[in-house]
């Protein structure tokens, strides 16, 4: 919907008008939040049996059928022995991290992770401590380090040490170290919780995420985070984990007692969805969707690269920040794109530090590769207008790299 200015005043009007333009900034990996031949008819069907809203927590009126096939089936997706829904994907976070720490407990947390972890640990009251984004090394120093001393004063052991990560930073665009960070957990019998927002549905070969992608048993992750509002096309979140965690947090967690169930249509939509990337809705579909995925991501990165722009992450991830570094190339670019038909979303302060703004591209299953090389023809044609790149020859060798391993 296009805005402008009324005699120069703030904020933006709407002018009625509208331009239709491919979109690059939403998280609609699989393509699940458009009209779908199987998800569709279920979800319509689920809205004339139980209607927008179960009016009620889990724990009282709110717990329907829908809810409890939808936990079984996401805990047999991820090899676990349970799970629980969260209305919420940033509650999630923000609600049941305080339940799993208390005072005595160490939380050890990425320096890049989400404003939701933060806000989650910022709530628990236990000590936290940061580590260097991604760097496993530092990980076990300050680890070995917190357990010499034990904690603050009395110099006791902690009750517990939690480590969280992210499966997919999302304002970076690369995997955990997973393999390496859970060698560490279990030296010092830590335990691990993995926010899989952006990787869940959306990466390894059956969309099991970056412990598949990487290789890594989901039993060497005590606590399993993830969102439905990217892959599968809905809203809320879970997390998975044993019986006895997710009995607790039944019991103890404000999300489950005291909000609103996930509506009966939006758990059809991720229990659909499921069902699809699984198989189990007798089609190939959601194989043919993350493989499209997985080419989609990988094409657009090498093209990119091929311009010469500086493009975080790693490949296979279908978060592609790219990075722009001052604020007012920041914005020149995102109006460059947008007057050709191009909508990308901007990183800037106080998102990111100061000059490390950041144009983030998601990729999706349903761009087709003329969605994409249009793209890519509108970054070269900004790129040349505004000085963004670096010249081709800034990544030869990290295409070169690519290319010897077959990923393009």
């Amino acid at each position: 919907m296009d805005r402008t200015k009324v005699d120069g005043q703030k904020p933006l009007q709407l002018t009625g008008t509208t331009t239709r333009c491919l979109n690059l900034g939403s998280y609609n990996y699989l393509g699940f939040a458009a009209d779908d031949p199987y998800c569709t008819p279920r979800v319509n069907a689920t809205y004339a049996a139980h209607g927008w809203s179960a009016s009620s927590p889990r724990a009282e009126a709110g717990d329907l059928p829908v809810h409890r096939q939808l936990e079984e089936e996401m805990a047999e997706f991820l090899n676990k022995e349970a799970c629980i829904t969260c209305g919420m994907g940033f509650a999630t976070n923000s609600l049941l991290i305080p339940i799993l720490a208390e005072k005595g407990t160490l939380l050890i947390s990425d320096a890049l992770n989400h404003a939701s972890i933060v806000s989650g640990v910022r709530g628990s009251g236990a000590k936290v401590k940061v580590f260097t984004h991604n760097n496993p090394e530092q990980l076990e120093s300050l680890l070995r380090a917190c357990i010499a001393e034990g904690q603050p004063r009395t110099g006791r052991p902690w009750k517990k040490i939690i480590i969280i990560v992210e499966g997919i930073y999302s304002m970076e665009g690369e995997f955990a170290k997973l393999k390496e960070i859970v060698e560490i957990k279990k030296k010092y019998k830590a335990y691990l919780y993995l926010d899989e927002a952006h990787s869940i549905g959306a990466i390894g070969k059956t969309g099991r995420g970056v412990c598949e992608a990487l290789g890594v048993d989901t039993k060497d992750v005590d606590i399993m985070m993830g969102t439905f509002t990217k892959s599968f096309g809905s809203c809320g979140g879970y997390i998975a984990g044993s019986r006895a965690l997710i009995d607790y947090l039944r019991a103890n967690c404000a999300a489950h007692l005291y909000s609103t169930s996930m509506s009966a249509p939006a758990v059809e939509m991720v229990l659909s969805a499921l069902r699809v990337v699984r198989g189990t809705d007798g089609t190939t579909a959601g194989q043919t969707k993350l493989q499209t995925l997985n080419e989609n991501s990988n094409y657009f990165r090498k093209g990119l690269l091929e311009i010469g722009l500086n493009v975080l992450g790693d490949w296979d991830s279908p978060v592609m920040p790219i990075m722009m570094f001052k604020p007012s190339t920041l914005v020149a670019c995102s109006r460059e794109m947008l007057k050709r038909g191009v909508a990308v979303v901007v990183v800037g302060f106080p998102a990111t530090p100061l000059l490390t703004a950041r144009v983030r591209v998601c990729i999706s299953a349903c761009h087709s590769k003329e969605d994409l090389d249009f793209a890519l023809q509108m970054f070269k044609d900004v790129s040349d207008h505004l000085a963004l790149g670096y010249g081709p020859e800034s990544n030869a060798k990290h295409l070169d790299a690519a290319r010897a391993l077959g990923i393009i």
